[in-house]
């Protein structure tokens, strides 16, 4: 099986797996950490083009677990979360690892987050390298072992 078909069948699997769990996935911190987890995927080579943020917002509201949130919020709080990184993208990273790192008590909720990161960068088909590596990191952030989702 081709690299791009086995990353759309993982992201496929992925969001799957968050459909099931959706009534588990309607807390603040999931919320937050989702929209930051989305922010540094979208960000991972350092920059967030037009392109891409646009992209990424549709993801967001079409993602059928996030529709336990309110649009606008979303919109609102992955904007936030892209202009910190934008600002000053190794302070804004640390800060939205702080974000995905508080659903780390939960692990049904940490997962979860870690699958968002997984189901958005492989949306283009291409999960690249500096996008596994941020998802790597927000895995230990919740504490979570990467091998778990072969990062």
């Amino acid at each position: 099986m081709a690299l791009w078909d086995r990353i759309k069948e993982s992201a496929s699997t992925m969001q799957t797996q968050l459909n099931a769990k959706k009534n588990d996935l309607k807390s603040g911190a999931f919320r937050d950490a989702s929209m930051a987890m989305c922010a540094l995927v979208a960000a991972a080579d350092g920059s967030i083009d037009p392109a891409e943020r646009q992209r990424v917002s549709s993801l967001i509201a079409g993602n059928e677990v996030l529709r336990n949130f309110p649009a606008e919020d979303l919109q609102r709080r992955f904007n936030d979360y892209c202009q910190q990184l934008t600002s000053d993208f190794e302070v804004g990273k640390v800060s939205i690892l702080q974000t995905i790192g508080k659903v780390g008590k939960k692990p049904t909720e940490a997962r979860a987050v870690i699958q968002i990161g997984i189901v958005i960068g492989g949306a283009d088909g291409n999960f690249d390298n500096t996008e596994r590596a941020v998802v790597r990191e927000a895995c230990f952030a919740a504490g979570i072992t990467p091998n778990e989702f072969d990062l």
